[in-house]
């Protein structure tokens, strides 16, 4: 069967491959490891907050009172516990609460940067 018995609806279907030009492997893998690093940045960029927020300013305010009478926020995780609580028994001078507060401003700064900046007098 010759290549133009095809009708034209199923040669415009059919994609004829072209012939890749021959390079060099080493450049193929350095642009398979970009690609591949792009990709993985990508996937670790943490989300961007939805600002959906709303800014009012007498929540902030409120809010502001009430972290100086008690800054003290409660959570679970047990992960996070065993964890911390392992470092505690093995290093010494290892403070839970130090490290936890580090960790969850860390988190919480990156992931809502101009809900953030409201609070960075406190």
């Amino acid at each position: 069967m010759a290549e133009g018995s095809l009708g034209r609806g199923l040669d415009a279907l059919i994609k004829k491959s072209s012939p890749k030009k021959k390079t060099d492997k080493k450049t193929d893998k350095k642009t398979d490891k970009t690609k591949q690093e792009t990709i993985i940045k990508e996937v670790k960029k943490p989300k961007q907050p939805n600002n959906s927020f709303k800014l009012d300013d007498d929540k902030i305010e409120e809010i502001k009172k009430e972290i100086n009478k008690n800054p003290r926020i409660s959570l679970w995780s047990a992960k996070s516990a065993a964890v911390l609580r392992y470092l505690k028994k093995t290093t010494p001078e290892f403070s839970i609460s130090n490290e936890a507060s580090l960790i969850l401003e860390e988190a919480i700064h990156d992931k809502y940067p101009e809900i953030w900046e409201l609070f960075e007098d406190l």
